[in-house]
C-alpha cells in the first residue's frame, strides 16, 4: 500500500470512530436539532474536507459539474434538511455516505496502484549513476547523462547497464527481464551490442558508449511507457464526453425533482430529499474512473511482458485485429542468411564468391553479409581489390565496379532489367545472379531458417479466427516453402516496397468491404524503418524491435521488446480481455445506476444505496 493510500485509510479510521462516538453520544444524551447538528459536523467536515476543496477547485476552474460537486452538494443538503419543518435528521447518513465516499476513494487508490505496479518497475530501470573510465585507467561514479558518446564505462556485477555500447573486454550474463520480460540471461562477449536498463549478473565488462542517455534504450522506454496513457481509446474518449453531458443533465434533473413536484404536492422535504439521492447516485466516477483504469492496467500488464503499447487507442486497435500482415525476413524467418550453394557457370566457386562479396563489401544488408562470410571462409576479403561507383538498386540488388570490371549482382529482375540471360535453380532458397560486363557467371543460394515459434504461433492465431498474410520479396518457391511449411493463409511473393503498401491496401479494402457488421483491423508486423510505408498504412503497426532497436521504438504503435512472434499473441489476448473488461464495466455501471435513478426518483433508494450506485460499483 502505497502513502497515499495509508493516509486515506488512517483518515477512514479516524472518522469512523468519531462518527461511533457522537452517535453514541445522540443515543444516550437527549440533545437539541442544533446540538446534533455541531457534533455530527466535526466527523463531517474531517471526511469531506478534501471533497469540499476539490468541488471549490472544480467551480474555479469551471468544472463544476464532477463528483466532488455531486458529492458536497448532496451531502450539505442532507445535513441541513433536518432543520426544515416536519423533518428527520439525517446528519448521521450525510456523514457515513461522505465516509463510504471516501472508502470508494480508498480502494480506487489501491487499484490504481496495483495497476501502476508493472509501469513502475519499468520506471526503476532507470540507472543512478555509472562508471566513467578516466584517461589515467581510474573509475568514478557519475550521472549517466554527463558520460557522451565513445567514453568508455565499467559495469560491475549486479549494476545496471546504464547507456548502450559495445563490450570491449571481458564476459558476461545479463538479465533482460526489464526490458523483454523473459527470464533468461542473456550471454554476451567483447564485441557484443549490450543496452541499457538490463543488470550485469556476473562479470565485470568495459563498455564502449555509443549513444547519448536521452537516446539510449532506457530512456525511450520510460519517455514511452510514462506517455502511453495519453492516447485514449475510443471508449475512453466516449466516456469522457459523456459524462460532461450527463452530469449538468442530472444536476439540473434534481433541482426539477426537487421544485415541480414539491410545488403540486406541497410536500418539499420528501421531494428534497429524493432529489439529494438522485444527484448522488447521478455521479459518474464508475464510468470516469474504471475505463481508464482499465486500459491502464492493460497497457501495464503488457509491459511487464515486454510488450510495449504506445496508448490506449492502439490497446483497443488490437481487441479488433482480424489479419495480420508479416514481412518475411527478420520476422518469420531468422534473418540470419547463410550461402548453401554456389552454381558458377563461367569462371569457378571461388571467383563467382570473390566477385558478389566485393560488390557487396559497403552493405550491410543480411544477404550481403553473408555473401562477404561465405567468401572469407577461402580467403581474406581485405585483399585491396578497387571497388568504386557502387550503386544500389532498389529491390533489385547492386551495380559496382570491382578492378575496373563492372559487376551485377542481383535477383531474377536485376537480370531481366539488364537483359542477361540467365539460370533458373530449383534449389530452395534466395537466388542472387552475378554478372560481369555483359556476361553471366553464375549464381549463388542463400537460405533463410524459420524462427522456432513461428509455426506454432500461425497456429494460435488460426485458433483466435486470425487470418495471416505474408509479403515477402522473396521468389515465388521461397515464399511458397515458408507458407507451406508455416500454415500461413495467403503469400505475395516478389514484391518491391511499394508493391508491398498496393497490397495490404486490397487487404485494407477487402475488410471494408466485409459484410461482418464486426469490426475489422488490419496489423503489419516488420522490422520497424524498412516497412515504415506500410506500418503507416495499417490499423496499426507491430514491430520485432528486439532490445533497443531505434526503427521499432519511433516506426511503430506496438513494439516487441524481444524478437519472438508469439509475443503478438499475448498482446492481442491481453487487448481482449482488457477491451471486455471495460465494456463490462460500462454495462453493469449504466445498469445499476439507472436502475437505481429510478427508485430514487420514486422514493425507493435510501442515500446509502444511492453511495453504493456509485462508489459501490466503481470499487467492483
Amino acid at each position: 500500500m502505497n502513502n497515499e493510500a495509508k493516509e486515506k485509510l488512517r483518515q477512514i479510521i479516524f472518522a469512523a470512530i468519531m462518527l461511533v462516538i457522537v452517535f453514541l453520544i445522540n443515543r444516550f444524551i437527549k440533545l437539541k436539532i442544533w446540538q446534533q447538528f455541531l457534533i455530527y459536523l466535526i466527523p463531517f467536515i474531517y471526511i469531506g474536507l478534501d471533497v469540499f476543496k476539490e468541488a471549490v477547485e472544480g467551480i474555479k476552474g469551471k468544472e463544476i459539474f464532477d463528483e466532488n460537486f455531486l458529492m458536497s452538494i448532496a451531502t450539505i443538503g442532507a445535513m441541513l434538511i433536518g432543520f426544515l419543518p416536519n423533518s428527520e435528521p439525517e446528519f448521521n447518513e450525510a456523514v457515513f455516505v461522505m465516509l463510504f465516499y471516501q472508502v470508494g476513494e480508498l480502494f480506487e487508490i489501491i487499484a490504481e496502484g496495483n495497476s501502476k505496479k508493472s509501469i513502475e518497475a519499468l520506471v526503476k530501470i532507470r540507472p543512478d549513476y555509472a562508471n566513467l573510465v578516466t584517461e589515467e585507467g581510474k573509475t568514478k561514479k557519475v550521472s549517466p547523462e554527463d558520460v557522451n558518446v565513445d567514453d568508455i564505462i565499467s559495469i560491475n556485477p549486479g549494476e545496471k547497464v546504464p547507456l548502450d555500447g559495445i563490450i570491449i573486454e571481458g564476459t558476461t550474463n545479463l538479465n533482460t527481464v526489464a526490458l523483454t520480460g523473459e527470464s533468461v540471461p542473456r550471454g554476451v562477449k567483447e564485441g557484443d551490442e549490450i543496452f541499457s536498463g538490463c543488470v550485469n549478473i556476473n562479470g565485470t565488462i568495459l563498455v564502449k558508449v555509443t549513444k547519448k542517455f536521452s537516446e539510449s534504450t532506457v530512456s525511450r522506454i520510460i519517455n514511452l511507457v510514462e506517455n502511453a496513457n495519453e492516447k485514449k481509446s475510443q471508449t475512453d474518449k466516449f466516456i469522457t464526453k459523456f459524462s460532461k453531458i450527463y452530469t449538468p443533465i442530472v444536476v439540473f434533473s434534481a433541482i426539477a425533482i426537487a421544485i415541480i413536484p414539491s410545488i403540486i404536492t406541497k410536500d418539499f422535504i420528501t421531494w428534497i430529499n429524493r432529489a439529494l439521492t438522485f444527484l448522488v447516485v447521478s455521479c459518474p466516477c464508475a464510468l470516469v474512473i474504471s475505463v481508464p483504469l482499465t486500459y491502464f492496467g492493460g497497457i501495464g500488464g503488457a509491459a511487464k511482458k515486454g510488450i510495449l503499447i504506445k496508448g490506449a487507442k492502439y490497446l483497443e486497435t488490437l481487441s479488433d485485429i482480424n489479419t495480420i500482415v508479416f514481412d518475411k525476413t527478420g520476422t518469420l524467418t531468422e534473418g540470419v542468411f547463410e550461402v548453401v550453394a554456389v552454381h558458377p557457370s563461367l569462371y569457378d566457386e571461388e571467383k563467382i564468391l570473390h566477385l558478389a562479396a566485393h560488390a557487396e563489401a559497403h552493405s550491410s544488408h543480411p544477404i550481403a553479409v553473408s555473401l562477404k562470410k561465405a567468401y572469407e571462409k577461402i580467403k581474406n576479403l581485405d585483399d585491396n581489390c578497387k571497388i568504386t561507383e557502387t550503386e544500389e538498386i532498389a529491390g533489385l540488388g547492386v551495380k559496382t565496379k570491382v578492378n575496373g570490371d563492372i559487376v551485377f549482382v542481383g535477383n531474377d529482375k536485376l537480370m531481366e532489367k539488364i537483359n542477361i540471360e540467365y539460370e533458373k535453380c530449383d534449389k530452395v532458397g534466395t537466388t542472387i545472379h552475378i554478372a560481369s560486363n555483359d556476361k553471366y557467371l553464375g549464381h549463388v543460394i542463400i537460405s533463410d531458417k524459420i524462427k522456432e515459434d513461428s509455426k506454432e504461433t500461425i497456429k494460435k492465431f488460426k485458433d483466435m479466427k486470425i487470418r495471416t498474410v505474408m509479403l515477402t520479396g522473396d521468389s515465388e518457391k521461397i515464399a511458397e516453402n515458408v507458407s507451406t511449411e508455416l500454415g500461413i493463409d495467403k503469400y505475395y511473393a516478389g514484391l518491391m516496397p511499394e508493391d508491398k503498401v498496393k497490397r495490404v491496401e486490397e487487404i485494407i479494402k477487402e475488410n471494408e468491404n466485409s459484410k461482418s457488421k464486426k469490426k475489422r483491423k488490419v496489423a503489419f508486423v516488420g522490422d520497424g524503418i524498412n516497412d515504415a510505408p506500410v506500418i503507416a498504412r495499417c490499423d496499426i503497426g507491430i514491430a520485432m524491435g528486439g532490445i533497443g532497436s531505434d526503427a521499432a521504438i519511433e516506426a511503430s504503435d506496438v513494439v516487441l521488446m524481444e524478437d519472438k512472434v508469439s509475443k503478438i499473441c499475448d498482446a492481442i489476448k491481453i487487448s481482449r480481455k482488457t477491451q471486455k473488461i471495460a465494456l463490462e464495466n460500462i454495462y453493469f455501471s449504466l445498469i445499476v445506476k439507472f436502475a437505481v435513478l429510478i427508485l430514487a426518483l420514486f422514493g425507493l433508494a435510501q442515500m446509502y444505496l444511492a453511495v453504493f450506485a456509485d462508489v459501490g460499483v466503481t470499487i467492483i
